[in-house]
């Protein structure tokens, strides 16, 4: 073996040690052949994406089993791999190398997981090994040691009611009952707790024989879910599986669900993986949650992963959310899957009565707090929630007199001050900027454009001081409530429940919630704004601080029509859903050369431009758009430029297809 030999020849010819070679000493011609495992070896080389062969020893032929992990020489090195196949001989006409060791016998690689792990390898542009990395959490050996027992207690007969809210729900229950595999996407309204309408849909499932997967987006709604799970399913149905759990808990889940000791699993967008056999059903709530998108290479969407599972499987499906993305009006309007939504005038009758103002008055300019949220606080019978879209205290200062943004004397950064004790100090370098003068006007006295929760709080509770205040948000996420009167100020997705819902819901600032730069703003907004009006309890109200025709879709309780007219505006553009976009992350002379590359036959490609235009030493990125039927080629194409790079070691690019934010 010479010293150029490239990691194809490594992985598959022994080490030179005199012992490997007594090892890899062919065979007596009267002996029988060894058998040959065919493994997925994590090599982290986007060229070398594809499986290899190796030898099976007598002392491990019992234990490397399909799906099993092992360890294996590959480039001079013992890396980690899992065992795809056994077969009786190679394609490969070199010799082979040998399994090293097999890690443990448990088959944790199922051949439908293995499918949907290279599927989604394929459709974002990636390498299998990373996929995997996401599918299937690290080992813990305690937990194999751990025998789990199926529950043998007769399935809960369940109840139905929640469903009759939506034209053909019942119907979609009763065909998942059945053995069948409707797909179905629901709009959801406030009243029937959604945990309760997936359970009993997973228990129907069930009623068939056949298993469920479902995403939440974070740890707190698996607790809240879980717990509905346990009622309605009964004990020992389920487990939850999230990245939040402690090793050996998170990899006994995992055990739990290849073995086939339960058949549902609920969890955050890693469950999407989750190796649930004779799965029937796959599952998803508040599918536009940015916590679904994976920020580990090659970031999937756990929308996706499920929408190609249930597709490879043959299963049903069932997405909802108070909100609806594009994504689903796309399935929607495609004939892919069936709108379950209530009746217009339920709907309108299920969701807060929403009065919006921008607080002004004749001749009078528009006011952040109006004396409209005041009068709805006064008047409240029990808690009042109040959404706010930041956190801090004054995060951004300018001058009273003249408005330019105070700036820092030293480092030029923005000015600002993260506690009413704090000092105003610089965001960028920390230096304390007392006493502080304008530049420009030389006034003394600081305002502040934008007014976090942990302020509001502060003018609210002077105003109020009868009422308790509470925040949530950042590292304080406050949990379910009891009923009482209080005053709630949280960021979006940090709202806790109370118990029989909130008297009010307010949302201030909406105008700051449109103003990021984002391509998806006014979806985002929206499904955070419905998310919070759907905590209002049953004849709530509802007010919200912001431009009365930007606000249209909450007035009229009209998620389904504010998404019809997204979707349309993406068309225009050609955005996802309709069409398939990627961005390439990396210097500006392979980006310039990328550029001129023959993608596909529509791909328009837009830059190289500044990652971003705010701070041009974070490097360029290109846009690559294409017709959604190319979009495979495209990220065929992808996948082959990483592949170009890796064998000739020069340094990777970052490649996101479809990326959430742009």
């Amino acid at each position: 073996m010479t010293s150029d030999e490239g990691p194809e020849q490594l992985a598959l010819v022994p080490s030179a040690s005199p012992a490997r070679q007594r090892a890899a000493k062919p065979a007596p011609a009267a002996a029988p052949l060894l058998p040959v495992a065919r493994v997925v070896v994590d090599s982290g080389l986007a060229h070398l994406d594809r499986f290899f062969d190796y030898l099976v020893p007598e002392q491990l032929a019992v234990s490397a089993v399909p799906g099993c992990r092992v360890k294996v020489r590959f480039a001079g090195r013992l890396v980690d791999g899992y065992v795809v196949e056994r077969v009786e001989r190679s394609d490969h006409d070199g010799r082979l190398g040998f399994l090293a060791k097999v890690v443990s016998p448990e088959a944790v690689l199922t051949p439908e997981v293995l499918r949907l792990a290279r599927a989604v390898a394929d459709r974002y542009a990636g390498a299998l090994g990373d996929v995997l990395r996401l599918a299937v959490p690290p080992r813990h050996a305690r937990a194999e040691k751990v025998v789990g027992t199926p529950s043998d207690a007769p399935l809960p007969i369940g109840s139905v009611e929640g469903w009759q809210t939506y034209v053909h729900g019942l119907t979609f229950v009763a065909s998942l009952r059945a053995g069948e595999r409707p797909r179905g996407w629901l709009t959801a309204v406030p009243g029937p707790d959604p945990a309760r309408l997936v359970a009993e849909a997973v228990l129907a499932t069930l009623g068939s024989g056949r298993g469920s997967v479902v995403c939440v987006p974070d740890a707190r709604d698996v607790a809240r879910w879980d717990a509905v799970f346990t009622e309605i399913l009964g004990e020992g149905r389920h487990v939850v599986l999230t990245a939040a759990q402690q090793p050996e808990a998170r990899y006994r889940s995992f055990l739990a669900a290849a073995r086939g000791d339960v058949r549902v699993v609920l969890g955050t967008r890693g469950a999407a993986f989750a190796p649930v056999r004779d799965l029937g059903l796959v599952a998803m709530w508040d599918d536009g949650d940015d916590l679904f998108a994976e920020p580990r290479a090659p970031y999937p969407h756990a929308r996706e992963v499920l929408l190609l599972r249930s597709t490879q499987q043959d299963t049903a499906l069932l997405i909802g959310g108070y909100a609806r993305t594009a994504e689903g009006q796309s399935l929607i309007e495609s004939g892919w899957c069936t709108e379950l939504a209530a009746e217009q005038r339920t709907r309108r009758r299920a969701w807060p009565r929403l009065a919006v103002t921008d607080g002004s008055t004749a001749g009078s300019s528009p006011v952040r707090l109006p004396h409209e949220a005041f009068r709805a606080i006064r008047s409240a019978e029990g808690s009042v929630l109040v959404q706010v879209p930041r956190r801090g205290y004054r995060d951004s200062l300018s001058c009273q007199t003249c408005r330019e943004p105070a700036r820092c004397t030293t480092c030029q950064g923005p000015l600002g001050q993260p506690s009413a004790s704090a000092p105003v100090a610089c965001r960028w370098c920390g230096r304390t900027a007392s006493p502080w003068a304008c530049p420009h006007c030389h006034g003394t006295r600081l305002r502040s454009p934008v007014v976090g929760a942990l302020r509001t709080a502060e003018e609210f509770a002077r105003a109020f001081p009868e009422l308790e205040v509470v925040t949530s948000g950042g590292a304080s996420i406050l949990s379910d409530l009891p009923a009482g009167r209080r005053l709630v100020l949280a960021t979006p997705g940090a709202e806790p429940h109370v118990e029989g819902g909130y008297d009010v819901v307010m949302l201030l600032d909406t105008w700051l919630m449109m103003a990021r730069e984002d391509v998806r703003v006014d979806e985002e907004s929206h499904r955070r704004w419905f998310n919070a009006l759907a905590l209002a309890r049953p004849g709530g109200r509802a007010v919200a601080v912001g431009d009365a025709q930007t606000l249209q879709a909450l007035v009229r309780a009209d998620p389904a029509g504010f998404a019809a007219r997204e979707l349309a505006a993406r068309a225009e553009t050609h955005l996802p859903p309709t069409a398939r976009l990627a961005t390439v992350d990396g210097p500006d002379d392979v980006l310039a050369a990328l550029a001129e590359r023959a993608w596909t036959p529509h791909t328009e490609v837009l830059g190289p431009v500044p990652v971003d235009q705010r701070s041009p030493d974070a490097g360029q990125r290109l846009i690559l758009r294409a017709p959604r039927r190319e979009g495979a080629a495209l990220a065929a194409a992808l996948a082959a430029v990483a592949a170009e790079r890796s064998a000739a070691k020069q340094p990777g690019l970052r490649v996101q297809v479809d990326p959430p934010t742009f």
